[in-house]
């Protein structure tokens, strides 16, 4: 599958600090460790809809972590995954009376466009869930051989005391496991289940649904399955980070986890499970079942500066629940202003110091708001001091774009 291009990133003086993240199987912030490469595999869209706000937040958070990585001197390995088949994609294909798969090419290509508005490096490897059939199968058959996944009917489900440190990640009591199953698109009461968690691996066809001939007879994967054949044939394990939105810690992060750790013998999956906050309306989580979208393509057509949603989203922390405001969008339009005023000066205050705070704040669990505020103060001295270094404009434009992703 096709990513989007990759914009230019500018060089930058000396290197950046090591990383530390919050890891939601440990509860705290710790330091990364990757190797020679950095490794990270963060979930993508089931791409039945546009991209809206709470999915930018998600994927510029973890488009930090790509930069910091970069500029503390480490390649980046990036995978992603586009769900490109399961339930809610057909449902609205039925709904729409429009043929699946090109609901499900078109949103994905609007979500790569989107992406590269907001200017989020590409993955190396953008995996569809039905180009990666061929991996998920043998992996549903090892779980199978090993004695983790048995049949319900043609069905084939992953029992999770097969995993003997299942629930580690999330942390989760089990009233609220099985609420959030229920709500997040398992199976809980489903007639002949080992246990009411137990994950669908392979769904045997249906009739009006698509399928695909396996030996495992014809059907499709489960969607947690599906993660961890991408992430275990492109990273291998221990990778050194799985992200994405909060919701998908418990079950999907969780299922994948344990499916990965499983059938290979090894733990862990990831060495951090990292999670970008919830994205409100009105006081309520953002999302395509409620339908209280703000789309980041509506906001592109009515002429809004991808560079200050950008802003906007970066104005409160990842890892926190926060709500989307006309105010908000105003706010981060006139902080892009008055930077994109501040480098075009002709010299300004000197910007090491800048710099080095920057690197400081991203490197500690990804302050941005704290880095904005830091440009904030150089902007406003830019304007009022006389001592002025004429490389100035010109480093606190490259870091921007660099380490932020705001052109200026």
């Amino acid at each position: 599958m096709q990513s989007w291009p990759l914009p230019p990133i500018p060089g930058l003086p000396g290197s950046g600090r090591p990383l530390r993240l919050y890891d939601t199987a440990t509860g705290e912030v710790r330091p990364t460790a990757p190797g020679a490469t950095a490794r990270m595999y963060v979930c993508g869209i089931t791409p039945y809809d546009a991209t809206h706000i709470g999915h930018a937040a998600t994927y510029v958070a973890f488009d930090l972590v790509h930069r910091v990585w970069r500029d503390g001197g480490h390649p980046v390995r990036y995978v992603q995954n586009v769900t490109d088949v399961d339930d809610p994609l057909l449902e609205r294909a039925t709904r729409d009376g429009e043929d699946w798969r090109q609901l499900a090419d078109r949103e994905t290509r609007l979500f790569g466009t989107d992406m590269a508005a907001l200017r989020v490096l590409p993955p190396d490897d953008f995996v569809g869930a039905v180009e990666a059939i061929d991996e998920i199968v043998p992996l549903v058959r090892r779980l199978l051989d090993v004695g983790a996944a048995y049949h319900v009917g043609d069905d084939v489900y992953f029992s999770v005391h097969s995993a003997p440190r299942f629930g580690y990640e999330a942390g989760l009591d089990l009233p609220t496991m099985l609420a959030l199953s229920a709500e997040r698109g398992g199976d809980p009461d489903r007639a002949g289940k080992k246990d009411p968690l137990d994950p669908v691996l392979w769904r045997a066809a249906r009739d009006g649904e698509p399928c695909w001939p396996s030996e495992l007879g014809p059907g499709r994967p489960g969607w947690h399955v599906e993660c961890a054949a991408i992430a275990l044939g492109r990273l291998g394990m221990p990778f050194d980070l799985q992200g994405g939105g909060s919701d998908l810690a418990f079950p999907h992060h969780e299922m994948s986890a344990a499916h990965a750790e499983v059938a290979t013998g090894e733990w862990p999956f990831a060495r951090h499970y990292v999670h970008a906050g919830m994205i409100g309306l009105a006081g309520e989580k953002m999302s395509k079942s409620l339908g209280n979208l703000v789309l980041v393509a509506r906001l592109r057509e009515r002429g809004t500066d991808s560079a200050a949603v950008r802003l906007a989203l970066l104005a409160g922390h990842y890892r926190s629940d926060r709500d989307w405001t006309d105010e908000l969008l105003a706010m981060a339009e006139h902080r892009l202003a008055q930077w994109r005023s501040a480098v075009a000066l002709p010299a300004g205050p000197d910007a090491h110091p800048v710099l080095a705070a920057v690197r400081r704040q991203l490197a500690d669990d990804l302050d941005a708001p704290a880095a904005l505020a830091t440009i904030d103060r150089w902007a406003y001295d830019a304007q009022l001091r006389r001592d002025r270094d004429p490389a100035a404009p010109a480093l606190v434009r490259d870091l921007a774009d660099a380490l932020l992703g705001i052109a200026l």
